[in-house]
């Protein structure tokens, strides 16, 4: 059993994919293809707004958004502790001062409640500058926006929305990437919206920011390519990547409603036994991961280690959350308290989840799972 499978996935689209392939191989643009244009413009339509900017990677597209804004040493950037490393990472390599935030019992994405806490401790302290938040849509869930909008507005700070696992998730009507100042996403393989390497995009309604954007990811480049108005990155995605991306568009939404019937299928067969993910009302998931937790009483690696003996693979995100990693072990502020991060880093695990798991198959997973509890 594959824990995301891309084999089943390819099969939907083996043909567009070859034959985009096909006509790159032609034309011999590998770089700035005129596919990459196309793409931008198919994935600004999607999420609703007026940018979108392709990149290498989904730590650039978080990176770059950060230079743009021109964050210092003295800067503060607000970031949950419970995500992937590069969350923070690109804040501190931007030239910024992450601070760690706690995350929500139930939807492991940003705790409103511990952002104002960090926001006044900061404030307080009066050694940062108070700059921006980077808000998390974690595992495929977008995060409490229109309250960290309100918080935002309140402190005067930018919002980056990090939807490298939320693109497809939805607030009402409002897709993931159009809910900060900017947004960035991921095209990692394993996302919902995956490529067949590395790649991401950046999203803004601002001209502005979106000048500054395409600029800093191709070298900082001006008018000219060897116009350089500021320090850049060689950042982009190559011409291939964007042809499978548009195959993989074709059927995203369809496979939106097929990993949400797989969800769906495991909450209803798992709620009794351990922590399903909660998804608040008027929210979509684009389930990037199924993540449960165990109660008090179980333990999760005896679980992991049965449901292994089982033939079911499963993963833990995060183990280690970012603010006690070995990378920011001597910067981190003393008085930082993430209780609930801390305690979820020790009780979460994640399932098989995508589009074309098969009845079967998820019954096969919930039976092992008890069988693993009991």
């Amino acid at each position: 059993m594959q824990f995301i499978d891309l084999h089943r996935q390819y099969d939907q689209i083996d043909k567009k994919v070859k034959e985009g392939i096909l006509d790159v191989l032609d034309h011999k643009r590998f770089i700035m293809g005129q596919e990459i244009k196309d793409l931008e413009a198919r994935l600004a339509e999607y999420v609703g707004v007026k940018h979108a900017i392709c990149c290498a990677s989904g730590t650039d597209a978080l990176i770059i958004p950060l230079m743009a804004y021109g964050i210092e040493k003295t800067d503060a950037i607000f970031v949950p502790s419970f995500t992937f490393f590069a969350s923070a990472e690109s804040v501190s390599i931007a030239g910024g001062t992450p601070v760690f935030v706690d995350c929500d019992k139930d939807t492991f994405n940003m705790s409103v409640e511990s952002l104002k806490k960090s926001i006044e401790h900061v404030k307080k302290e009066g050694k940062l500058n108070l700059k921006g938040i980077v808000a998390v849509d974690l595992f495929g869930l977008p995060a409490d926006f229109e309250a960290i909008r309100e918080v935002a507005d309140e402190y005067g700070l930018f919002i980056l929305e990090d939807g490298a696992q939320g693109f497809g998730g939805c607030i009402g009507e409002k897709r993931a990437c159009s809910f900060g100042d900017v947004a960035s996403t991921s095209f990692f393989p394993a996302k919902p919206l995956g490529c067949y390497g590395d790649g991401g995009a950046i999203f803004t309604n601002d001209d502005e920011m979106a000048a500054k954007i395409n600029s800093i990811h191709i070298h900082g480049q001006g008018t000219d390519k060897y116009d350089n108005i500021r320090l850049g990155l060689n950042s982009r995605l190559d011409t291939m990547q964007a042809v499978v991306l548009d195959a993989k568009l074709d059927i995203f939404e369809q496979e939106l409603v097929m990993r949400n019937k797989v969800a769906q299928m495991y909450t209803e067969a798992l709620k009794d036994v351990l922590d399903t993910p909660v998804v608040p009302e008027g929210c979509f998931s684009s389930w990037a991961q199924y993540t449960l937790k165990v109660r008090e009483g179980q333990y999760r690696e005896d679980i992991i280690e049965k449901l292994k003996r089982q033939g079911v693979p499963t993963a833990v995100y995060y183990p280690i959350p970012i603010h006690q990693s070995t990378a920011y072990a001597d910067i981190i502020d003393e008085h930082i308290e993430l209780p609930i991060t801390e305690s979820i880093a020790n009780k979460v695990f994640s399932i098989p989840m995508h589009p074309y798991l098969e009845e079967d198959e998820i019954k096969y997973v919930c039976d092992a799972i008890k069988n693993s509890i009991e």
